[in-house]
């Protein structure tokens, strides 16, 4: 736990001192191993003007053992299970490397609601309305989700 909790240390003191427009990154006040996250969409993408809640549990075994991060806000997107939240991405199910850190996580997070991969789909009905090539579509549903769950009521950044 102890390289575990210095690693997590560092990334608060790193967070609090490098901030990100597009990131808000903190830990639970009761639990160093539980944080939030706060991702403003990325512009140009049908989540844009949303701000969407993750939670990611930090295993013991941080930083060997990647993170597990899971959406609270309901999105419509192949690679998220709407249901549960979980998130389909190399770097937590091939890619991990004690290199990277909850920051860089939530950043390939927003890549991939910019460049959603529709042939590893959680969300089946999102996958396959972009293997159709459906894109206005696709987009169509997003905003419609984002529109609903994930409008910005008050400035949190």
């Amino acid at each position: 736990m102890s390289t575990c909790k210095s690693r997590l240390l560092i990334e608060i003191r790193d967070s609090l001192k490098n901030k990100d427009d597009d990131i808000e990154l903190s830990p639970s006040k009761d639990n160093i191993l539980y944080w939030i996250a706060k991702l403003k969409g990325p512009k140009g993408t049908a989540y844009e003007g949303g701000i969407y809640r993750i939670n990611i549990t930090i295993p013991i075994q941080y930083p060997l053992t990647p993170p597990i991060p899971t959406f609270e806000t309901p999105i419509f997107h192949p690679n998220i299970n709407f249901t549960t939240g979980e998130i389909c991405i190399d770097v937590i199910k091939h890619n991990w490397s004690p290199a990277w850190t909850l920051n860089s996580l939530c950043r390939a997070i927003l890549s991939i609601l910019s460049d959603p991969n529709p042939n590893s789909p959680l969300n089946c009905d999102a996958g396959n309305i972009l293997r159709s090539n459906d894109y206005k579509g696709f987009n169509n549903m997003a905003k419609m989700y984002a529109l609903e769950y994930a409008q910005l009521k008050k400035k949190v950044f």
